[in-house]
């Protein structure tokens, strides 16, 4: 009974974790690595198609999105995760797989024109995205289910995203059982619509995120309602509009569900019937879910208006756009708006046209609602750029670039240490993953001083014997070293790729026997003596 740490090991995203036990093949999430990479991830230990069941802890795509890979490369087994989850990643892995297909077609347009770039291939396509939502096996929240001999499991609402779930594993193997809980991303309190996050009692081992493990988010109490009611009645009265870019599928909602209170109180007194339009095919689809998914997941509060037959996300002025044409649509319509679009920071997507017409009008404000990477256009804009490049035409900014802080679907460093709080006995060991690399030993070295646990920050390719409790092998991280770019020179790149791909078969190869390891190294050695 053997656990791998596979992605999200001393890094945020690409979360996966690997389990052998009872003659069975796990994973526990296989989500893609999304912005900076810092460290090279070992290989899944099996082969696709020997994997027999994923638990997936929710749909986002840093914890779902290499599923499809999966099928394509022969998986067929079993995928369970809560029902709200079954939904949400129905969209969302299609949509990735959509934009999979986009950036292959944009690639190789370019590719084609030059007989030195290689063609570029997709992680998967939209026929394998389809193939793995349909080995979806959707169980109910805080329904323990038997899966096979000797492996059962729970899932337990943690309030991060719609659906999302701590995963409470047991495995049974020669008589000896162990529990396994998988934090999945653990929620902050008092999010609009979602529950908080649910404790979990007991466990022998514990994988517990820590993306916030090294700060507290703001103790001041935000009325949400009230601040986005100013913006709104602000930026109306200069005749101008509300642009906000926003994450599909969370974000959106809960700006929604603001709105919706926004006009059911006639706070903003200068237009009450203003226009609200949501310019994204996937927030709108997510959106729906939301609303169907309500019962199980929706707080006390957003229950109250379903219970009165309320749909909380849903008001009188509220348009949804899906196509190109309605969305062009939006931009020629004169009276003040609200236009909410993806991406959240302004890459890529429809929140770009929005902008070019937007930022050089003094009148209209861009709201910002969640977290801008660096080096993105949202970033730039916060940090008060005075011109952006938008489809090759510079514009200047003359909007208003606001934000509204206080919105996180992340529980903080006390967040994290009060779900942990709530296991009655201690854990016989705690793995920190999902967090920045110098984060994930700051959280260990916590839970260590401040509760007493045998906590551990595991770089991938660590393994774990969870019968003996014994590490079977330890890693230390392999640092990602980013070649210099040599703009005009593609045949040079390729010499580049092929030094990356040279240094992932060494690794791969670490346990070959040292006779072959030497003759290995004796033909790398004579290939750099000729060309040194």
């Amino acid at each position: 009974m053997k656990i791998t740490f596979v992605g999200a090991a001393h890094e945020v995203t690409g979360s996966c974790h690997y389990l052998e036990a009872c003659g069975r093949h796990i994973l526990v999430d296989c989500g893609m690595e999304q912005g900076k990479d810092i460290f090279e991830n070992v290989d899944i230990p099996v082969e696709a198609s020997m994997i027999d069941y994923v638990f997936l802890t929710h749909a986002h795509i840093d914890h779902s999105g290499m599923i499809p890979k999966l099928t394509k490369n022969g998986f067929d087994g079993k995928i369970f995760a809560t029902e709200a989850t079954t939904d949400l990643a129905g969209i969302m892995l299609r949509d990735s797989a959509h934009i999979q297909m986009f950036e292959a077609e944009w690639r190789n347009r370019k590719a084609r024109r030059s007989k030195d770039i290689p063609l570029y291939t997709p992680e998967y396509e939209m026929i394998d995205a389809m193939k793995a939502i349909s080995c979806f096996e959707p169980v109910p929240y805080g329904k323990k289910t038997t899966v096979d001999d000797g492996i059962e499991v729970r899932f337990t609402d943690v309030g991060h995203l719609l659906g999302s779930s701590a995963v409470e594993l047991w495995l049974t193997e020669d008589g000896v059982t162990k529990k396994i809980v998988f934090s999945g991303d653990l929620g902050n309190k008092d999010q609009p619509l979602l529950k908080d996050p649910q404790c979990v009692k007991d466990a022998d081992y514990v994988l517990v995120e820590s993306t916030y493990g090294d700060r507290l988010h703001s103790t001041e109490k935000i009325d949400y309602i009230n601040e986005l009611k100013g913006i709104l009645e602000n930026t109306f009265s200069r005749g101008g509009n509300v642009v906000i870019p926003s994450f599909a599928v969370g974000r959106t909602q809960e700006i929604l569900y603001f709105i919706r209170e926004i006009k059911a109180q006639g706070l903003v007194k200068s237009l009450p019937d203003f226009k609200v339009f949501v310019d994204s095919p996937l927030a709108v689809d997510a959106t729906e879910v939301f609303h169907k998914n309500g019962r199980e997941c929706f707080d006390v509060e957003a229950m109250k208006f379903i219970d009165k037959g309320i749909n909380p996300l849903d008001f009188p002025g509220l348009s949804l756009a899906i196509t190109t044409d309605e969305s062009r649509e939006i931009n020629d319509i004169d009276e003040p708006k609200v236009i909410i679009s993806a991406s959240g920071m302004c890459d890529a997507g429809r929140i770009r046209h929005h902008l070019k017409h937007n930022l050089w009008r003094s009148e209209s404000t861009i709201l910002f609602v969640g977290y801008q990477s660096v080096g993105t256009l949202g970033r730039a804009l916060v940090d008060g750029a005075e011109k952006v490049k938008l489809f090759g035409e510079e514009i200047d900014v003359k909007a208003e670039i606001t934000k509204i802080i206080g919105l996180s679907g992340h529980a903080d460093r006390d967040g994290l240490l009060n779900w942990m709080k709530g296991f009655e006995n201690k854990p016989a060991k705690v793995f920190v993953v999902h967090g920045e690399d110098s984060v994930t030993e700051v959280f260990a070295k916590t839970l260590q001083d401040e509760l007493g646990l045998d906590a551990y920050a595991p770089y991938s390719g660590t393994v774990y014997d969870l019968i003996q409790g014994t590490f079977v092998k330890e890693t230390k991280g392999i640092r990602i070293v980013k070649a210099e770019k040599h703009a005009g020179n593609p045949v040079f790149e390729r010499l580049l790729a092929a030094g990356a791909r040279l240094m992932s078969i060494i690794r791969k190869n670490e346990h070959m026997a040292n006779k072959d390891l030497a003759k290995f190294a004796d033909q790398i050695d004579a290939l750099s003596d000729k060309w040194g």
